[in-house]
Formats: C-alpha cells, structure tokens, sequence
C-alpha cells in the first residue's frame, strides 16, 4: 500500500491522531473508573475511542514502516520504530479494560443491572471494582508513557543533527 498523501508520508499525519486518542482513552477509562458522573456521561463512548486508539496504532506503525524504508537508516530511527512496535498491546488491553469497565457498570452494578444477580455479595462486587480501576491506571499510565517515548524518540530521529541553536 502506498503510503502518501499529497506529498507527505501518511505516518506523519497519523501520528497526530495517536497522540491525541490514545491518552484521551486512557484519561476516560480512569475517569469512568472514578467518577461516576463521568462514567455515566460518557458511556460507551469510553470503549469507542478506546476501539479508535486500537485501530490506529497499527495502521500508523504500518505507515511508518513504509517511511522508515524511505528514510536514511540510522540508529535513532531504528529505536523508534523499536519503540513504535510496544504501542500495540498497550492498546489492545486499553479497549479491553474500558469496554470490560463499561460492561461492569453498565450491566452488573448499576442499579437496574440485568446481570447484577450474578456477582453475589457487596464485598465481590467491591473487590473487582477496585481490581478494574488498578489495571485501568496501569494501563493508562503505561500507555501514555510509551506515547511519550514513542513521540521522544521520533523527534530525536528527525530532529538530531538538523537543528541549530545559530540562525543561518
């Protein structure tokens, strides 16, 4: 597949998106996992950008591989496309958890619950509420930081080298 857009790599442009969905996922999950408001609010939304963020690492980790093949190999650009490829099952655990999460308050601990009758007792309920908030903070913690470095690690490969502190 062609990987251009009038002119630019599409990896460029993609990039933009991922570093907007998949922190905006992550700081909804916690959110839906602390606050109730927000959690009703927002809904399925939740899973839905979730779903956006897993959709679009690997269409722009594939686009930047068909950059990367364009590009001068250097080792900068090699540790991030390294880098790039740990993106991917943070995302993947990411829309996993937030659609759990929502399925949990939605259908086993809201109040007109269908499938509340399944999880006995207060303390169950209690125990894997607080479970789904842990991995939801570890997860969104863990993917934003490889967004981060990702990001990091893309600027130090266009930017090493090419940049003056002197205007010419």
């Amino acid at each position: 597949m062609d990987y251009e857009f009038n002119g630019l790599p599409v990896h460029v442009l993609l990039v933009h998106f991922v570093v907007i969905v998949v922190p905006l996922a992550a700081l909804c999950t916690v959110l839906a996992a602390f606050w109730p408001a927000a959690r009703r609010r927002l809904g399925v939304v939740t899973p839905i950008i979730a779903l956006a963020a897993l959709i679009s690492v690997p269409i722009t980790t594939e686009a930047g591989e068909w950059l990367q093949e364009r590009v001068g190999r250097t080792d900068l650009v090699a540790a991030h496309a390294a880098i790039g490829k740990t993106l991917l099952p943070w995302a993947a655990a990411t829309f996993l958890f937030a659609a759990i999460q929502w399925f949990w308050f939605r259908f086993v601990t809201a109040p007109d619950a269908k499938f509340a009758a399944r999880v006995p007792g207060k303390t169950a309920r209690l125990v894997i509420t607080v479970a789904l908030a842990v991995i939801v903070v570890v997860l969104a913690v863990g993917s934003v930081v490889t967004v981060v470095q990702i990001g990091e690690s893309g600027a130090r490969a266009i930017w090493t080298g090419s940049f003056t502190q002197n205007p010419k």
